[in-house]
């Protein structure tokens, strides 16, 4: 029964990154390259159990979350102005961009399934978040998120087992093909999908969920958490295999109701409602989170789960994403401009969490060892990569210069990211 509270408790940071932005990301990924990056969703997997059993181990060897350790570990000067306003800025800036995502892809659900007016509907859905963010602690939040991940799985996996998908094709890509870099298209999708999945609010909300956990069973729980998750994200890639043309929400629930059916689409809208939901809620909670880590106290009567400063932190996340829900926006573009903004500011909240695992004083035994640094630079390495190639290419589009050969950029990339990160590693111990 334990295990299985563990697994109910972790099933949040599954249901925290598939959202709209995981639906928009893999099935644009699909349309695209067909199942040619699936490589992307098993490594973002494998970074996300890497980095959240770090924010997790920490919350559990210490009692703190995430934030509340940055917060002490640079308590004044320049270090502490850089993690306030670079880490800080940048998760609740994140939530605040994943939040208007998720309330525009799941009202675009719900209006697949459900024949009513978009205002109406993303006034509903804003609503249903708030009151399940009322609901209690974050613990009690987390558990509710359960459900939701049970019908966003069941609804796009019975789609993606419904189209019979070619064996071959899904195995090769399993494998990364290295003129991924010379494809614009490729990098965005590859890019977003790490984003989508390694997402840097979710390394403060596994912290605070972590607290008071037994190490065994969280990485039990992490595990098969993630696990489910990787399988239905690959589930939603394999789904946008079936458009023919340029991903949206609309087309996509067209094209499946032709092929499969009128179920199809209405299972679509289903899931697609509970991803947008269930991130709905977890964004403005983990916004809050931070924010209580890095200016307020866990034991402070306001920044409490029913403190004003805690509740006005997620209400303004959540009003965000009810204003960007209410504006005559589309929802894909938005969703994968997100997705790349976090993709490419995930280098610097690992390399925060990097130093800290490292920090011998306040870890003792269970600090880093040299496996786990190992998973945390080659997670570093590749993160730095894909970040900083994006960048370099905006800027080359912006200022009209050439970029170099990928043969030669990506790995100085990797290799920046991985001496970035051994030089933090060595200064923490």
């Amino acid at each position: 029964m334990r295990r299985i509270g563990s697994i109910l408790l972790w099933s949040a940071i599954a249901a925290a990154f598939i959202g709209p932005g995981t639906v928009a990301a893999a099935a644009s990924a699909g349309a695209g390259t067909g199942t040619a990056l699936l490589w992307a969703i098993l490594f973002s997997g494998i970074a996300t159990f890497a980095l959240q059993e770090f924010a997790g181990r920490l919350a559990v060897a210490t009692d703190q979350d995430l934030a509340t350790v940055l917060r002490r570990r640079y308590p004044t000067g320049f270090a502490r102005a850089a993690t306030v306003l670079l880490v800080g800025g940048a998760v609740l800036l994140g939530c605040a961009a994943y939040e208007a995502g998720n309330i525009l892809g799941g009202a675009a659900g719900t209006m697949l399934a459900l024949d009513l007016p978009r205002d109406v509907v993303t006034v509903i859905l804003a609503l249903a978040a708030g009151s399940l963010l009322l609901a209690g602690s974050p613990q009690v939040v987390a558990r509710l998120m359960a459900i939701f991940v049970a019908l966003m799985g069941a609804g796009f996996l019975a789609v993606a087992v419904s189209l019979s998908p070619p064996l071959g094709p899904v195995l090769a890509g399993l494998v990364p093909n290295p003129g991924f870099a010379d494809d614009p298209a490729a990098l965005l999708g590859v890019l977003a999908l790490v984003g989508t999945t390694v997402v840097p609010y979710n390394l403060f909300l596994g912290a605070a969920l972590a607290r008071g956990q037994n190490l065994r069973e969280m990485r039990f729980g992490l595990a098969v958490s993630i696990g489910i998750g990787v399988l239905i994200t690959s589930a939603i890639l394999i789904v946008g295999t079936a458009l023919a043309d340029a991903f949206s929400f609309e087309a996509l629930g067209d094209t499946l109701a032709s092929e499969l059916g009128a179920w199809a689409r209405t299972g679509f809208g289903i899931g697609l409602l509970a991803a947008g939901i269930s991130s709905a809620v977890t964004a403005p909670l983990a916004a809050a989170l931070t924010a209580r880590g890095l200016f307020g106290a866990a034991d402070a009567p306001e920044w409490g789960a029913s403190g004003w400063r805690f509740r006005s932190v997620w209400l303004a996340v959540l009003g965000i994403g009810l204003v960007f829900g209410l504006a005559d926006i589309r929802p894909a573009p938005a969703i994968l401009a997100a997705q790349a903004f976090n993709g490419a500011l995930l280098p610097l909240v690992a390399l925060f969490l990097l130093a800290a695992m490292n920090d011998d004083a306040l870890l003792g035994e269970n600090a880093n060892g040299l496996a786990a640094n190992g998973f945390g630079l080659l997670v570093l390495g590749v993160a730095t990569m894909l970040g900083l190639t994006a960048v370099a290419r905006v800027a080359g589009s912006i200022f009209g210069f050439e970029l170099p050969d990928p043969g030669l950029m990506l790995p100085a990339f990797a290799v920046l990211g991985v001496f970035m990160g051994r030089a933090v590693t060595r200064r923490a111990r």
